[in-house]
């Protein structure tokens, strides 16, 4: 059974397309990315996948179950962590997911297991007013994991963290997957999905233009780059697929100026802009 379904899915904001007929499925146990700019469409995605948004048009299904017809069906299935951090400042760490736990009739002793799941068991009884943003989101993050769901959804997880949050939370997403738990991740942040995701779907517009493997995408549709470090302390980015600079290159060489040379792979951003014809931001 795949975790998630669509065929043919689509959400109108009155005029305006804003999901235009997305289909793909997800493997249970899949790190999955939905990559685009902003407005493309994926956080409508998600609010439509976890019965937050009912579909204008076409299907989905979680775990074989359609979230038209059956979200308390799903709901329990799934987790989800928006982008805004919405916590209560003035609770603990283990207040804030006691509280929920008692929506979700969920044991307490659920609370000490996603706490040392995301390694905030040290700091639990701490106010989150004095938490930093990776440790506001790792605790999104366990708020969404206390019932055990199947699939888990998040939406921009690293957007504005710096470089050391932005790691533990990486590690924490591969760690969960790594436990089996499906994941679908949004994100405009082509580094990420390339370094989390199994596969990855581009949007743009509301319209899918490519699914498949971070790297398949890098390798089909980027140019073969080398970085050449010359003996005179200069350097040179090169394509060998142009033929004056692969001219170039062996210029270089034969005349003994070359120091070292990098072979430099397409970026997912490379293979966006030549899917798309423009930049993740513009």
């Amino acid at each position: 059974m795949n975790a998630v379904e669509t065929e043919g899915l689509t959400h109108r904001f009155g005029e305006r397309v804003a999901v235009d007929g997305l289909s793909f499925a997800v493997p249970v146990g899949e790190v999955f990315g939905l990559l685009g700019p902003n407005g493309a469409g994926k956080t409508t995605t998600i609010k439509m996948l976890t019965c937050q948004l009912q579909p204008s048009a076409g299907t989905a299904r979680l775990l074989g179950h359609d979230v038209r017809q059956a979200a308390m069906q799903v709901k329990p299935l799934i987790g989800v962590v928006f982008e805004e951090q919405n916590l209560y400042d003035r609770m603990s760490g283990r207040e804030n997911l006691a509280f929920y736990a008692q929506l979700y009739g969920t044991p307490t002793r659920r609370v000490d297991e996603v706490l040392a799941l995301v390694g905030l068991t040290k700091r639990a009884k701490d106010r989150v007013a004095k938490y930093s943003n990776g440790m506001r989101q790792r605790l999104l993050i366990a708020r969404a994991l206390l019932h055990g769901p199947q699939v888990l959804f998040l939406d921009e997880p690293t957007r504005a963290l710096d470089p050391a949050a932005t790691r533990e939370v990486r590690e924490l997403i591969a760690g969960l997957s790594q436990q089996g738990v499906t994941i679908f991740l949004t994100t405009h942040d082509m580094d990420e999905a390339d370094r989390l995701c199994d596969r990855v779907a581009i949007v743009d517009r509301g319209r899918m233009v490519a699914l498949d493997a971070p790297r398949a995408l890098r390798l089909a549709h980027g140019q073969r780059r080398v970085v050449v470090l010359r003996r005179d302390g200069g350097e040179e980015t090169l394509s060998l697929e142009v033929s004056p600079e692969a001219e170039r290159l062996a210029g270089l060489i034969a005349a003994g100026q070359v120091l070292a040379v990098h072979s430099q792979e397409a970026t997912l951003e490379d293979a966006f802009i030549a899917l798309t014809g423009r930049r993740l931001v513009e």
